[in-house]
Formats: structure tokens, sequence, C-alpha cells
């Protein structure tokens, strides 16, 4: 009992710090958007609740219902976010299975691999991948194939130059996938470490095949850790928007926090931008409820077995 509150009361001060301050930045974004603006478009906000005022809200819910602006901008994202999930998916789970199970005296040099991409400034990562898709870029040949092109055409997958920095969807998912993987990768290899061998070990002996002990056992298990992991990728990338500009800058290719940048930081509608923003929340809290979900029937199962 007594290490249970001193943990709590050493995990207090963070708690309060980060509620403190969420909850005032959030309430302040709320009180904007459903504020008003002045003559000059600067923000009103009404800072007492029963002052709100939802004209600005009921605008941009009419322009999603319209299949407006808004709309067309939050699939694209949607789109784009869903794609790069599952492109990290597909490179982070065999990466993180075979550091976890397979690495052996290797697991520790593997894992420092994983981790010296935040070594490095995300800013400086990216420009650098930049230069491999920069027709002038690294790499560059004769015929002005970048070093992705030269790739892509031995692979049969490009037949001749990508122009990869001219606002294409693809730049913008791969340019995704590259900066948070590895944010994917290591919540779920130390969810795959943790499974105890005996259950692979048990189901080999009852009579599954190596490919059927996985499918029944180690996927399930790994589950929490998948979760985790498309949750700590998923969230940033629906409010990314540097990317986009560093890699496109295209309108054909904005994003969601391109959009809320736009109005909030570059435009003069800031209330517009707050709307947005608490819209966003809202679709974001659905996805997390479901992970909270997800994982206390993940736990649950867990204690019964």
């Amino acid at each position: 009992m007594e290490s249970r509150w001193t943990w709590r009361f050493l995990a207090l001060p963070g708690v309060v710090w980060l509620s403190l301050f969420f909850l005032v930045a959030f309430y302040a974004v709320l009180c904007v958007a459903f504020g008003n603006q002045n003559t000059l478009n600067e923000p009103v906000p009404f800072w007492n609740p029963l002052d709100w005022n939802v004209g600005y809200v009921l605008e941009v819910l009419q322009n999603f219902r319209d299949g407006g602006q808004y709309l067309t901008v939050y699939l694209r994202t949607f789109a784009y976010v869903g794609i790069a999930i599952v492109i990290s998916l597909l490179i982070g789970y065999p990466v993180a299975y075979f550091a976890a199970r397979h690495a052996g005296r290797w697991k520790g040099l593997l894992l420092v691999l994983l981790v010296l991409p935040w070594w490095i400034n995300y800013l400086m990562r990216m420009l650098a991948w930049i230069n491999l898709l920069d027709a002038a870029g690294w790499g560059t040949k004769v015929l002005h194939y970048t070093a992705i092109d030269q790739l892509f055409i031995s692979l049969h997958l490009l037949s001749g130059e990508g122009r990869w920095l001219e606002g294409q969807p693809a730049t913008v998912v791969i340019a995704l996938v590259y900066g948070y993987v590895p944010f994917f990768v290591l919540p779920l290899f130390a969810a795959l470490d943790r499974i105890d061998q005996r259950h692979i070990e048990a189901a080999r002996d009852l009579g599954s095949s190596p490919f059927s002990a996985f499918r029944r056992v180690t996927l399930p298990l790994s589950l929490p850790g998948i979760l985790a992991g498309l949750v700590l990728i998923a969230l940033p990338m629906f409010g990314d928007y540097y990317t986009q500009d560093l890699v496109s800058a295209s309108p054909r290719t904005s994003m969601i926090g391109n959009q809320i940048d736009q109005f909030t930081r570059q435009g003069s509608q800031k209330t517009v931008g707050a709307v947005l923003t608490v819209v966003l929340a809202v679709v974001l809290l659905v996805f997390m409820l479901y992970y909270l979900r997800a994982t206390r029937r993940a736990g649950r199962e867990g204690e019964r077995e």
C-alpha cells in the first residue's frame, strides 16, 4: 500500500504540470473557436462559456457538410496518414520482430541503431532526404535521375523522372514514414521482447507450424505494442505541417496541420483555425478512446491467461 501511494505521490507533479498546461491551452483554443473577431480580424475570445458564439463553428461544420475545402483537406490527411501507418507497420514490424526475437547478442547494437535517428535534428534529417529527392541533389547522374529514381527504375516501379519535390502526394507519405517510423518500432520492440518464449514453444509442441505459432501467439500478444506504436505516430502525423512544407509546399498536398497553420499563424482567420483545431481534437479523441478500450481488453485477456 505504501509503495502504491509513494509512486502516485512522485507522479503527481508531472501529472499536474501536464494537465494544467494542456487544459489551460485547450480551453484558450475553445474560447477563441467560440469567440468572435474584431474589425481588424483579430480574435476576441469569449472566456465565459455562457457567452460562447457558435457562428464560426457552424460555418466550418457547414463547409464539411457541403463537401467544401475543409472536408477535402481532412480526407486527404486521413488518406496520407492511413497509407503512412500501413507502410510503417510493414517496415517496422519485421525490424522490431527481428531485433526482439532473433538478434541475440546484437540486440543492444540494433537498439542503438534504432535510437540513432533521434540524435539528429528532425529538420536536418528531412533536409538530407530532400537532397536525395532533388533533381540536382546527391547521386544525380547525367540523365538527371536522382538516387531514388535510379532505385525505383531498377525495381521497375518508375519509368522516368519522379519529380518528387513538385507537389507529389507520394513524397509527403514517404517523408511522414521516414520521420516517424522509429517511434513505431521501439514500443513494438518492447512488446515483442516481453513475450514469454515458452508460449511459442508450447504452440510448437502442440503441432503448430512456425507461421501458425506466430499468427496465433506472437501477433495477438504484440497487439498492444502495435496499437501503442500506431498512436505514437498517427497523432503527430495528423497535426504535422512542417513535413509537407519542406517536401512539397503545394496546395495540392496540404494537410490539416497546414490549414490550421495557415489560418492561425499566417492568415487573418484565427477563429476558423481554432475551430478546425477543435474538430481535429474531437476526431483524434475517438481514436484514443478506441486505443484505451483495446489495450484494456488486451490487459484483461492477458490476466485471464
